[in-house]
């Protein structure tokens, strides 16, 4: 299983976007998503930072719902 790749925030709001969630609201750095299907998760846009993979997989898995090899399709 190839690793996650390191992500900035809004590379992966684009990659949310393809997958059909809207941007919903933003406090201060955070972006809250929600898909129409109800799942809703929070992407920290911290400018010239990358996204731990540690906390890529836990939005992958747990918040969008998809495995690590349905989510590299839309990378």
């Amino acid at each position: 299983m190839p690793k996650l790749p390191l992500l900035t925030g809004l590379e992966l709001i684009k990659i949310l976007q393809k997958i059909g969630f809207q941007k919903i609201r933003q406090e201060g750095s955070h972006i809250f998503l929600r898909h129409p299907d109800g799942r809703t998760t929070v992407v920290p846009n911290h400018p010239g930072e990358k996204i731990d993979r540690g906390l890529l997989n836990k939005i992958i898995k747990k918040d969008i719902g998809l495995s690590r090899d349905e989510f590299m399709r839309y990378t």
